[in-house]
């Protein structure tokens, strides 16, 4: 039979719809069992398709290995031939041809083939060969069924292209694009270099609470909980600063924490209400510090995942490689938004501003800190495209960090932008507990305007009336960088179960 008869007849061939495909599943799942097999299996030692793959990447055309091998993986593609059929047979490393043969293999095992499906799990052990054609094979001469597909794998292993199912079916997606498997292992092990980093700078991974009694740390809105025994509301966190400065306080000199944030807000491209985040301090350091270990986190990420300083992110080709130019707020804030901070402060000046800028205020009251934010957002946040520090940031918008010397009313801190999204935040640490206590307190008068404002948090202030040496600290939202480092333009693109409104939401 032709190629082109082939494909006539499978056009003509009726499409199955879903509930006929699975009951077909179902009862070759129930003939193996009547069979006495059991198709969910156990433990098998195996190794994997790219390691057979190297090792036998030197095999001449219809020359075997003496050794047999075991693989296990999902079928992924079919191509049967009367008493020969060639399997694809993916695991997490590779895709490598399985071939089976009536001669090989017997009646029983090889008329036990029909009962295996597209997307069922299985164990093989046979000989590496390679065929005519060239391709790397393995002539299987024991198999079994492992797990079975009940359900059609999602277009035949070319693709699950409905963005919908993707985020709320992830093993489907998992299973169905190789791409999104790739992004998930670089997610892994862009951590993992980010731990070896600081690890080998003598910095201790701590844990610091999920629940607290205050939510600081940051401006947010948190998410509210109640533990029984206490009979006391408490907040999941919204940061891990204030925590891990007590660990400072205590003598732990570099701390760092990997760890899950959780801020009740909305869900775009670039915020999920459930984030992580890595915060890190070090004592005895400061705002310029930071910058340093910002620019060596991503320069390790680059040189030990990437294996390149060049990415594309939203359709910019970036230039990774450190050091980062350093441009003042108020030098952005002249040159894209026509405004100095100085004059921003004058009563009223700001709102006007924002007003001529098309800005959306609204009848609510606004502080001074959102209009700087909301200026800065729609003036200067485009225009910062290669990674840049912004520097020297108002103190209205950094009630933890750290005046500057020869102006009080800015502060010694930077955010790290690329491509318009802000990347890390950094700041030298205010260790003053007087003037921690009057910024809290400056935070508390704004809670009218500000639900967001930072709470008064008195065991914070009382550790720092222990005395807290001068310090430098550095948050990173390490799924942003990822989205940086693997060419991602949504959140929900680097989170594998990103939050989603639930199906039978009639809300």
């Amino acid at each position: 039979m032709s190629q082109e008869q082939k494909k006539a007849k499978r056009q003509a061939a009726p499409e199955l719809s879903l509930s006929e495909q699975q009951a077909i599943r179902i009862q070759h799942l129930r003939t193996l069992e009547e069979q006495g097999l059991n198709p969910y299996g156990k433990k098998f030692n195996r190794i994997n398709a790219a390691f057979v793959k190297e090792k036998y990447k030197d095999l001449a055309p219809e020359e075997e290995s003496e050794e047999e091998v075991s693989l296990a993986g999902r079928i992924t593609a079919w191509r049967g031939h009367g008493k020969a059929s060639f399997i694809d047979l993916t695991d997490l490393s590779d895709r490598i041809q399985l071939y089976f043969k009536y001669d090989v293999l017997g009646e029983e095992s090889y008329k036990r083939l029909s009962l295996a499906d597209l997307g069922d799990l299985i164990t093989v052990k046979g000989v590496v060969f390679r065929t005519s054609r060239g391709e790397l094979s393995v002539r299987v001469k024991e198999w079994s069924i492992a797990a079975k597909c009940l359900i059609p794998p999602p277009e035949k292993f070319h693709g699950l292209t409905d963005v919908e199912v993707r985020y709320r079916q992830r093993y489907a997606d998992l299973i169905a694009n190789k791409d999104v498997r790739e992004v998930f292992i670089k997610r892994s092990h862009i951590i993992s270099a980010i731990r070896r980093h600081l690890d080998s700078m003598g910095f201790l991974e701590v844990e610091t609470p999920c629940m607290s009694s205050v939510a600081g740390g940051a401006a947010a809105r948190p998410f509210i909980t109640h533990h029984n025994a206490l009979n006391v509301d408490m907040y999941l966190r919204i940061a891990t600063e204030l925590h891990l400065k007590r660990c400072i306080v205590g003598g732990l000199e570099k701390v760092y924490e990997i760890g899950r944030l959780f801020r009740n807000e909305g869900i775009d491209t670039k915020h999920n209400p459930e984030f992580t985040t890595i915060e890190l301090y070090e004592a005895w350091s400061d705002c310029e510090g930071m910058m340093k270990i910002t620019e060596g986190i991503i320069d390790t990420c680059c040189n030990e995942v990437l294996h390149t300083h060049n990415v594309t992110f939203m359709g910019h080709e970036l230039d990774l490689r450190p050091p980062y130019p350093r441009l003042t707020m108020d030098s952005l804030f002249q040159k894209y938004a026509g405004i100095s901070i100085k004059e921003l402060r004058e009563p009223g000046r700001a709102k006007e501003k924002a007003l001529e800028l098309g800005i959306n205020l609204g009848n609510k009251e606004h502080t001074l800190a959102q209009l700087f934010d909301k200026i800065f957002e729609v003036t200067c946040e485009e225009h910062l495209i290669q990674p840049t520090f912004v520097t020297e940031q108002p103190v209205e918008l950094s009630p933890l960090a750290k005046r500057k010397d020869d102006d009080p009313t800015l502060t010694d801190r930077f955010e790290l932008y690329v491509c318009g999204n802000e990347l890390a935040n950094a700041f030298s640490e205010v260790n003053d507990p007087f003037d921690q206590r009057k910024r809290f307190e400056e935070q508390q008068a704004l809670k009218g305007i500000d639900e967001e404002a930072h709470p008064l948090d008195e065991d914070f202030l009382n550790a720092l009336m222990y005395g807290m040496p001068p310090t430098g600290g550095l948050g990173i939202g390490i799924d942003r960088l990822v989205m940086l480092l693997t060419g991602q333009n949504c959140i929900r693109d680097v989170l594998l179960f990103p939050t989603m409104k639930p199906l039978d939401s009639d809300k």
